[in-house]
């Protein structure tokens, strides 16, 4: 806004004093005989400078250039530029018309302006009268002045980022002693309770062992505390895995693994949990992809994935483990022919104590940690877990990760993937 006002109040003087110039030239070629552009035979009288050059021109109504208007502080050479004819047409049709054009000298740019000049006798357009003046001067001002502007505007919106992001992290700081706080109180919270819940455990365990001594019912609420402290136990040790993988504080051991060994180990360790439901484990390992991770953390996620195929498929259904390589990744896939999951939850798989179908979880003792886990699991080494599903024909996990190891600069949000789809 600064730029544009005051270009126009700086060629606001020049504008004026070509609209008295270009007025004088339509009175003059009124006059009879013409006193300017010429006389009848086609002489000019010799142009003169002057302290302001400025153009003058007359074209006739087809837009032929008919004469140079001498003044009294004419330019004697005319620059083509200055003859174009695109603004003599819009004159012609509008009766005026101005721009501003570059003729190529130590004088450009030029403004130039319009004038048409009326036929008295027919009432259309004798011709056009064409004034120019140069404007380098003012143009120069008016460059330098935007070259301070863009300048000012780049400096401020350097600042005005640098600023924000300082203000952010300032902001943010808050938060993330907060989140910290959060993570080191469920940690805390989950290592010590570990030992009270083991312990407990334990003394109903000892107490189990003479059974006999007590009433039925008293046996019973003994196993009941015995399977509770287990899945109290359970949960406090999930918890405290959680907390070390978004904490970034989770040990991990690096090591060559071959993945086809370690899928037929979860397929041999979950193999009599399948065979209570009469499903069928097919372990197909034809690719044998290797990579480096910990073994027990990437073993722990192909096993949750695994346990979840087996409890949401019905009997005399299938579970499949295969691995295979890509794109420098090692992947294991397991496949099943279960329920299957909604759309709706898709995208909310992953997050914490979610589940699907909470009567169901409730019967099969899930907590919802598990997929947090192995997504937890799978974005510390650099991968990710990809979840496809059918409603109604099952659901196929992809385990993904690095043949390399972990990636610096690998983004753990990006490593929770979920796709659905229909029939």
């Amino acid at each position: 806004m600064l730029y544009f006002g005051l270009r126009d109040l700086t060629l606001s003087p020049v504008r004026t004093s070509l609209e008295t110039l270009a007025n004088f030239g339509v009175q003059e070629w009124l006059r009879s005989p013409p006193r300017i552009c010429g006389d009848p035979s086609g002489r000019q009288p010799p142009p003169r400078r002057g302290p302001v050059p400025f153009y003058m021109v007359c074209f006739d109504a087809s837009g032929q250039v008919i004469g140079t208007g001498p003044g009294p502080t004419a330019r004697p050479e005319t620059p083509d530029t200055f003859l174009g004819s695109s603004l003599v047409a819009e004159a012609l049709r509008n009766g005026r018309a101005e721009d501003v054009v570059d003729s190529g000298d130590e004088l450009s740019p030029i403004y130039r302006l319009a004038v048409a000049v009326p036929d008295r006798a027919t009432g259309n357009v004798a011709g056009v009268v064409q004034v120019g003046q140069s404007v380098a001067p003012q143009w120069d001002t008016l460059l330098v002045l935007r070259n301070l502007l863009l300048l000012i505007a780049v400096v401020a919106l350097v600042g005005s980022f640098a600023l924000g992001l300082i203000l952010a992290e300032r902001a943010l700081e808050p938060a993330r002693l907060a989140f910290a706080r959060q993570q080191a109180f469920i940690g805390d919270a989950s290592h010590q309770l570990r030992t009270p819940l083991t312990l407990l455990r334990a003394d109903a365990e000892v107490l189990l062992r003479h059974r006999e001594r007590y009433a039925p019912d008293d046996a019973e609420l003994l196993e009941d505390i015995v399977a509770e402290a287990a899945d109290m136990d359970q949960l406090a040790t999930n918890l405290l895995t959680l907390a070390r993988l978004d904490g970034g504080q989770a040990h991990l051991e690096y090591e060559a693994l071959d993945l086809a060994d370690l899928a037929s180990d979860v397929s041999r360790r979950v193999g009599a949990l399948a065979g209570e439901k009469q499903l069928t484990m097919v372990v197909d390992v034809d690719s044998r992809p290797r990579l480096l991770g910990d073994r027990q953390a990437i073993e722990q996620a192909a096993l949750i994935l695994v346990e979840n195929a087996i409890k949401y498929t019905p009997s005399g259904g299938t579970v499949r483990l295969r691995t295979d390589a890509s794109d420098g990744r090692a992947e294991l896939v397991v496949q099943d022919t279960g329920v299957g999951i909604p759309r709706e939850h898709l995208d909310r798989l992953g997050e914490r104590f979610y589940r699907v179908d909470p009567a169901r979880s409730r019967a099969t003792g899930g907590t919802g940690l598990g997929l947090a886990i192995a997504f937890g699991i799978a974005s510390a080494h650099g991968g990710d877990l990809r979840i496809e599903s059918v409603p109604g024909e099952g659901t196929t996990a992809t385990l993904s990760i690095p043949a390399g190891g972990r990636v610096a600069g690998d983004n753990p949000s990006a490593s929770r993937q979920t796709r659905y789809s229909q029939n």
